[in-house]
């Protein structure tokens, strides 16, 4: 008995009593000191998320011991800001070159309008500064591109999907002289808009059958724009060409079908229809990732598009994208800063607001790998009355 009480007076002076507001992750508890009921700890370990703080306080803990040589606090600390502090560099520059690229596409469609020779060099230039940020810097692009302000499709549009060909390229281990042609040629994609009637390209309601004949002209129209380009590549000009083909043959301009549609072909079709799944219009909300790769799936089982290639673009994108609002099991809003390869249902996020009560909250870092949280469904901004962008830039950005 006196050898036990001399223990565990040891144990006492070589630990720390901290109160349960002061606990933070990493901390090592060793015991419980305080608390108004009964409750015991299975044995000694790391905080390793705020869930379990939260939890010994809803039971009645007070003040615990810890064994601040074991506190593995800073370390996490250290680390996640120098997570956070790269992300934001890199948003800060893929926002710079979208912005840059929006300049440079509104130039093309101009020039496209009034029979000018396209300028390639420009294109080329700002196409390669996306590149090197997919490189780079691909959460941060994927990012931007996620949180875009959406409000000017025509151009947007065929940006988004330069930004995702690319990264699908490179997912796919693509050279990269082969991912500049793809990026060039979804840049100059859908030029041939420009040549349709804005009643038809902005008409918020379904086109009729003589509506949609003219819409789909655009494919021919960018396919002319683009042959007469100099210095433009085979490649750029086929996976341009090719963006609106169906495996079963029913796509268009040329109705090309099967094998006779190419792998870079194939792609683009992935990529413009996620893109024009996920974006706002005038006259529609886009959906959640989630949604639009259901839908993306349905459109294999049509036989439109490509099994493998649409299961590696899921892939490639990852279930919650970062910048991707999500609700989580604890009622609260987050959004996410960190993928996690290992399993993409659980990345790192960020929570900031109270759905139930419908309020802002103190943001709180959660890794759901390592937490008993976890995500029970994408959501969007709108749904709550909230601005994606400004949130991101508050949560990511300025940290």
């Amino acid at each position: 008995m006196i050898v036990a009480r001399i223990t565990k007076k040891i144990a006492r002076i070589m630990n720390i009593e901290v109160n349960i507001t002061e606990l933070k992750v990493g901390h090592y508890v060793v015991g419980i000191a305080n608390q108004e009921n009964n409750f015991s700890l299975t044995s000694s370990s790391h905080i390793k998320n705020q869930s379990i703080i939260e939890m010994l306080e809803s039971k009645g803990v007070k003040t615990v011991l810890i064994d601040p040589n074991k506190t593995i606090v800073q370390a996490a600390a250290s680390s996640s800001s120098k997570s956070r502090d790269d992300l934001t560099k890199g948003i800060k520059k893929a926002q710079a070159v979208f912005e840059q690229s929006k300049v440079i596409q509104q130039k093309v469609f101009s020039d496209a309008l009034n029979g000018v020779e396209i300028d390639l060099e420009p294109i080329v230039d700002i196409t390669n500064q996306t590149i090197d940020t997919v490189f780079d810097a691909p959460d941060a692009i994927a990012c931007v591109i996620n949180i875009r302000e959406k409000d000017a499709y025509l151009l947007e549009h065929s940006i988004a999907v330069s930004v995702y060909i690319s990264l699908f390229a490179r997912h796919m281990a693509l050279p990269k002289h082969i991912i500049e042609q793809l990026a060039i040629g979804a840049f100059l994609h859908d030029v041939g808009k420009i040549m349709i009637p804005d009643k038809i390209l902005n008409k918020p309601g379904r086109l009729t059958d003589e509506e949609f004949e003219v819409m789909k002209s655009h494919a021919a129209h960018s396919i002319d724009i683009i042959k007469k380009t100099p210095d433009i590549s085979t490649t750029s000009l086929e996976v341009a060409a090719l963006h609106h083909e169906k495996i079963n043959g029913y796509g268009y301009p040329n109705k090309v079908k099967g094998d006779d549609i190419s792998l870079y072909g194939r792609m683009i079709a992935i990529c413009d229809i996620f893109d024009a799944l996920t974006a706002n219009r005038v006259y529609k909300d886009g959906f959640t990732h989630h949604k639009a790769f259901v839908i993306l799936r349905e459109l294999v089982k049509d036989n439109h598009l490509d099994n493998k290639l649409v299961e590696e673009f899921i892939r490639c994108i990852g279930a919650f994208p970062v910048g991707s609002l999500v609700k989580l099991h604890s009622n609260k809003l987050a959004i996410v800063d960190k993928p996690n390869s290992d399993d993409p249902t659980k990345p790192s996020v960020r929570s900031f607001y109270n759905v139930k009560h419908k309020h802002f909250v103190e943001t709180r870092d959660i890794d759901l790998s390592k937490s008993e949280d976890f995500i029970e469904k994408a959501v969007r901004a709108d749904d709550f009355d909230l601005d994606i962008k400004k949130i991101t830039e508050l949560l990511l950005m300025a940290g």
